[in-house]
């Protein structure tokens, strides 16, 4: 783990305007923790693998499953398209930094239930979006989520049942680690660039249960493993800014 002021600065919102407008709602995340060198051989060149440490001081790296949903798409200053302005997305991702700075998160995958979107991630932001069918519903306690990727057999179908309500995270928890981020990393045509986001910090509420089928995560590579780590945040409203390179 960097120092925590490194992670702090990147709850500052950006200077300027912000090129998109977006919530975030009905977000589970799910992680398993994995040997750092493991998910260091997966980054490309450049950037370094984000650990935490357990209660016994060793370092771990972690990958996170986020399926959720969106609305309220918009670029800043139009109205929203109908048709492309709400849409499920499930995300498979873990956490890195450049050079001790700047921890952000890698995306492996990205799945949303918009073709237009996804296409439009992956050739302005360089981004592995994949366009599928997905539903995600809320029903009190219960929230229900269902990926089936296009032309492939990845998938996810599941189930949490959500518990009581978490206090706000402090700065050095593992929640914190694993939710509280505000910057991504792309890369394309073996260029790099950083997206920042700004949104107030989540409301979590711990996850009493869950099932969960998928094969996202082996789709993207790696081997899955036991999750121990679930919680939940109804949602947030969040700036999305240009990248930079």
């Amino acid at each position: 783990m960097l120092p925590i002021e490194e992670y702090l600065a990147l709850r500052e919102r950006p200077k300027g305007r912000a090129a998109m407008r977006q919530t975030w709602l009905d977000l589970t995340f799910l992680h398993f923790r994995v040997e750092p060198a493991e998910i260091q051989a997966t980054l490309p060149i450049g950037l370094t693998v984000d650990t935490y440490p357990d209660e016994d001081g060793k370092e771990w790296a972690y990958v996170g499953l986020v399926p959720f949903r969106m609305s309220n798409i918009r670029f800043e200053g139009t109205p929203a398209v109908p048709g492309c302005h709400a849409f499920p997305e499930t995300n498979v991702r873990t956490y890195a930094h450049r050079d001790g700075k700047e921890p952000g998160v890698w995306f492996y995958s990205l799945d949303a239930a918009n073709p237009f979107a996804c296409a439009y991630a992956r050739r302005f932001f360089g981004l592995p979006y994949h366009p599928a069918r997905m539903v995600c519903r809320r029903a009190g306690d219960v929230v229900s989520y269902e990926t089936h990727r296009r032309r492939s057999t990845a998938r996810l179908i599941g189930e949490v049942t959500l518990g009581k309500k978490l206090p706000l995270p402090g700065p050095e928890t593992l929640d914190f680690f694993l939710v509280e981020r505000y910057l991504l990393y792309s890369q394309k045509d073996g260029r790099f660039a950083t997206g920042r986001v700004f949104h107030p910090p989540y409301d979590l509420t711990w996850v009493e249960s869950f099932e969960m089928d998928e094969t996202m995560v082996a789709s993207t590579g790696l081997s899955p493993r036991p999750w121990c780590h679930q919680v939940f945040s109804a949602g947030v409203s969040v700036e999305v800014f240009s990248l930079l390179p």
